[in-house]
């Protein structure tokens, strides 16, 4: 090895090593700006809603995922991820929605088959939505395992005769509290794992809602209203768009569902009770 290149590839190493130490200082500031004003624990938002607006059996909505599916960040129970999807099925339907919430704060990917897993196993849901991936990309998880562990949940869901619809990864490059470069990157490697997502959804046979593409910009846009005060998890009206950007494929999935039962194939639309619906569902 001659002494020119020796020398180059000792300043290329020491721009790795320089960077890795920025980048690892950039991260433990992301952590300090965004801390955990919120807490750990999501408001509890499981019940039956629009039951006084709206008579007959409830359809049974199933949240799985990570803290943005648990609904931390907002401000009341009606303002959760959750609610808002329930109210709007409701309205949609003409039927009451009973929601239960099996998302966890803090859950990586890997966590959604101990969520499934504590489901009761007589509990079949008209219609399973998950959000995950924010924390796999936080934590370096590799997207091709990520996207693995979601498609196994999925099709373990499918078995149980719940359509699925998956909200992919979040746009993490449209935190402000993440410095640059750090934010970049955490934009680059949130669009790999949503790629990776929507392909591994697809083949499982679930449906695919891109909120990066769905969302991503009007928060990019408005941080001020559309994040809580850790300026990370969603705020009542962050939930609310995020709530109606996967609204439409989750009464597709619910009517699709309908249609495939024969008892109800001519009760498709308002007033339809989903076919996935069974009496072992607990009340």
């Amino acid at each position: 090895m001659t002494l020119t290149a020796a020398s180059t590839l000792a300043l290329l190493g020491a721009g790795v090593v320089g960077l890795r130490t920025l980048i690892a200082r950039q991260a433990a500031i992301a952590r300090r700006r965004i801390g955990k004003p919120l807490g750990e624990q999501a408001l509890d938002a499981d019940r039956v809603w629009r039951r006084k607006k709206h008579p007959g059996e409830p359809v049974e909505l199933l949240l799985l995922g990570d803290s943005i599916a648990a609904g931390l960040g907002a401000g009341h129970r009606r303002d959760t991820l959750g609610a808002r999807l329930a109210k709007g099925i409701a309205r949609s339907a003409g039927r009451p929605v009973r929601l239960r919430t099996a998302a966890v704060v803090g859950s990586e990917t890997s966590a959604l088959a101990a969520q499934v897993a504590a489901v009761p196993a007589g509990y079949r849901p008209d219609v399973a939505v998950i959000v995950v991936g924010g924390n796999d990309v936080t934590h370096r998880i590799p997207a091709s395992r990520a996207a693995e562990q979601l498609a196994q949940t999925v099709v373990a869901l499918r078995e149980r005769g719940a359509p699925v619809v998956v909200g992919t990864c979040p746009d993490l490059g449209t935190l402000r509290a993440i410095p640059q470069p750090l934010r970049a990157l955490a934009a680059r490697s949130s669009r790999q794992l949503a790629a990776a997502q929507a392909a591994a959804v697809h083949r499982a046979g679930g449906r695919v809602v891109a909120l990066a593409r769905a969302v991503g910009p009007v928060f990019a846009e408005r941080p001020d209203e559309m994040f809580s005060v850790d300026r990370f998890h969603p705020s009542a009206l962050g939930y609310r768009r995020t709530a109606e950007a996967l609204l439409p494929a989750v009464l597709a999935a619910l009517e699709t569902a309908d249609e495939s039962t024969p008892a109800n194939r001519t009760r498709v639309g308002p007033g339809a009770v989903p076919g996935a619906m069974r009496a072992a569902a607990p009340r």
